[in-house]
């Protein structure tokens, strides 16, 4: 995250960071990354969260419906940074080139 925030006040870019380890994300908020990104994608299955949950688990994260109890109740499952634009759309990941490119 350090980066990114780096990276957005270098090029001048306002942003508001939304903690998800302080207020965890609700149904809501994960359904609108759904519909723009797939569960594949949102979730961080290199992390140590991830990797610590229990097989049943795992399993669930597999669907939508049992994944987001998880997600909300282990936000830091979350791939970051997540960064939703103006126009909607998200990218998830530290990728310096993609996060300009979309920002121009």
């Amino acid at each position: 995250m350090k980066k990114t925030f780096a990276l957005l006040e270098e090029i001048g870019v306002s942003y508001e960071f939304f903690d998800y380890k302080k207020q965890a994300p609700t149904v809501a908020l994960l359904k609108s990354f759904l519909a723009k990104t797939s569960l594949e994608t949102l979730v961080n299955r290199q992390g140590t969260t991830y990797k610590k949950l229990e097989d049943a688990q795992k399993e669930a994260m597999q669907q939508e419906s049992t994944a987001l109890t998880i997600l909300m109740a282990q936000p830091s499952m979350i791939k970051r940074p997540l960064i939703e634009y103006g126009d909607g759309s998200v990218t998830l990941g530290f990728v310096p080139d993609q996060i300009v490119a979309k920002l121009r």
